[in-house]
C-alpha cells in the first residue's frame, strides 16, 4: 500500500485533529505527556473563592458585617480543627476559615464546631491571634493552656524541629482531643492553607453518609477510617508498580487485532486482495501508535474518576484535609502516641494498612492546597513542572474547573430542597465547569 498525494493530505488533517483535541483534553491532566503546567497550573476557582472568602473575613474584621449568633440548641454534626502556625511569608488561615464560613446557612453553621488551634507556648506570635474577627467567626481559639513543666516540654520539642518530628503528632493528637470532648460524632482536621468550595459542607456530609454506605455493603458494617476532603491527581497515574498489567493489556489488544486480521484475510477473497501484508503492517503500526497515544494522554483522562465518593487506598495525597468518625480519630491519636516521631499522613496510612481500614475520598476535592501561591511564579503558573518543587505540586486540578454559578445553584438545592434534589444536580454542576 502506496500513499500518494491523496492519502497523504487526509491523513496529515487526521492526525492534526487527533492532536489538537488529545492536547486540549490532557492539557489540566497531570499524569499525561500534553499536560502543560501553565494551563494545569492556574488559580481559577480557587481565585474566585479566595476573593469571596477574603471580602468575607474582611467584612467581619471592619464591622460592616454582623456575624449571626450561632444557635446553642442544635446538634453538631462536625467539629471541625485547624491548626494554623506562625510563618513567614503569606498568611493562610483567614482565606481558610473565611471559604469554610461564607455562603454557609446559619443551619448548616449551628452544625459546626469551629476550632481554630494555634500551637505555640506563645500565641501572640502568630500575627492572628490578636485580631478580633478569629474569635467573632471560630466557636473556640484553641491554646495549650498547661503548667510550667508541660509548656516547657512544648517548648523543647518546637526548638528541635516541629512539624515533622515529635511536635507535629503530638499538636494533632491535642486537637482531636478537645474535639473528641464535645461529643461530635465526625472530626474533620484540616491544614491551614486551604481553600473551601461553596456548599463544602453539604458535600462533605453527604459524603460521609454515602461512606458509611458503601462500607457496610463491603463489609457489612458502617466503620470506615476516613474520608479525603482534598487529594491531588498527580500520583494518580500509570504507576509503575502495574506495568506487567498494562504490558498484558496491552499485548492482548494486539493479539486480538492480528487474529482478527488474518482470518479476515483468509476467509474473504476480497479482504486478501486488500489487505496484503504491508497493508497489515501499517494496521498493526497504528495499533502501536495508538496504544502509545492511550496511555500519554493520560490515566485521568482515559478512566477519570468518577465523581462522588471512591475508595483510595493508594497513591492518596496529601494530609490538607480529611472526616474520621470520632472513634476511629481517637484511635489515630492513640497510634500516634505509640509512633511520637513521622508524618502525619504517613502515619494515617501505615495505622490502615495494619488493620485493613476503609478509605474513601470525595471526587472533585472540598478544598484547595493554596501554599504553592507562595512560590516565585506568576499567577498563570510555571513554564514546567520540574520547576515546582513537591509541595507546590499538591494541587487539586479538578477543583480548578469548577464553576461558582453551579456550584451556588447546587447549594440553595441541598439546603433549601433537600439532598434528594442536589442528586440530578451534581451531574450538571460538574458539565457546566470551567473549561
Amino acid at each position: 500500500m502506496m500513499f500518494s498525494r491523496y492519502t497523504s493530505a487526509p491523513l496529515f488533517c487526521f492526525f492534526f485533529v487527533v492532536f489538537y483535541c488529545v492536547n486540549s483534553i490532557s492539557s489540566r491532566d497531570p499524569t499525561s505527556v500534553f499536560f502543560n503546567p501553565r494551563v494545569g497550573y492556574t488559580p481559577r476557582y480557587s481565585a474566585i473563592r479566595k476573593a469571596q472568602a477574603d471580602d468575607f473575613v474582611f467584612a467581619t474584621a471592619n464591622g460592616s458585617t454582623s456575624v449571626e449568633p450561632v444557635a446553642k440548641n442544635v446538634k453538631k454534626k462536625l467539629c471541625v480543627g485547624i491548626p494554623s502556625v506562625a510563618r513567614d511569608g503569606p498568611r493562610y488561615i483567614d482565606t481558610a476559615v473565611g471559604s469554610l464560613l461564607e455562603g454557609l446557612t446559619p443551619e448548616e453553621r449551628s452544625e459546626i464546631y469551629l476550632v481554630v488551634f494555634v500551637p505555640h507556648p506563645e500565641p501572640t506570635v502568630h500575627s492572628a491571634y490578636n485580631e478580633k474577627w478569629l474569635p467573632d467567626l471560630a466557636d473556640e481559639v484553641l491554646t495549650y493552656g498547661f503548667g510550667p513543666d508541660v509548656m516547657q516540654h512544648i517548648r523543647n520539642m518546637e526548638a528541635e524541629g516541629g512539624l515533622y518530628r515529635e511536635k507535629g503528632l503530638y499538636d494533632w493528637r491535642f486537637l482531636v482531643q478537645k474535639c473528641y470532648e464535645k461529643d461530635i460524632p465526625y472530626i474533620a482536621i484540616l491544614e491551614d492553607d486551604v481553600v473551601a468550595m461553596d456548599g463544602w459542607y453539604h458535600r462533605t456530609m453527604a459524603g460521609v453518609e454515602d461512606a458509611e454506605r458503601m462500607s457496610a455493603e463491603m463489609r457489612a458494617k458502617p466503620e470506615f477510617l476516613y474520608l479525603r476532603m482534598f487529594y491531588t491527581e498527580e500520583y494518580l497515574g500509570w504507576n509503575s508498580e502495574y506495568w506487567r498489567m498494562y504490558l498484558y493489556n496491552s499485548l492482548i489488544a494486539f493479539t486480538i487485532l492480528v487474529v482478527a486480521l488474518l482470518l479476515f484475510r483468509t476467509t474473504s477473497l476480497a479482504a486478501k486482495r486488500f489487505l496484503t501484508l504491508r497493508a497489515m503492517m501499517f494496521v498493526l503500526l497504528m495499533l502501536t501508535a495508538f496504544i502509545g497515544l492511550f496511555f500519554a494522554i493520560g490515566r485521568l483522562s482515559t478512566f477519570p474518576i468518577p465523581e462522588g465518593v471512591n475508595e483510595m487506598e493508594e497513591f492518596g495525597c496529601c494530609k490538607q484535609g480529611y472526616v474520621f468518625p470520632r472513634e476511629k480519630a481517637m484511635q489515630l491519636a492513640e497510634y500516634f502516641e505509640e509512633r511520637r516521631f513521622g508524618f502525619v499522613d504517613v502515619i494515617i496510612e501505615d495505622f490502615a494498612n495494619i488493620h485493613r481500614e476503609l478509605r474513601w475520598a470525595i471526587t472533585p476535592s472540598v478544598l484547595q492546597h493554596l501554599g504553592r501561591t507562595s512560590s516565585i511564579f506568576d499567577s498563570q503558573g510555571p513554564d514546567r513542572k520540574s520547576e515546582l518543587s513537591v509541595a507546590e505540586r499538591i494541587w487539586s486540578f479538578s477543583f480548578e474547573r469548577l464553576n461558582p454559578k453551579s456550584l451556588r445553584e447546587e447549594h440553595w438545592r441541598a439546603t433549601h430542597q433537600g439532598p434528594g434534589s442536589v442528586q440530578d444536580h451534581k451531574k450538571a454542576n460538574f458539565a457546566h465547569t470551567i473549561p
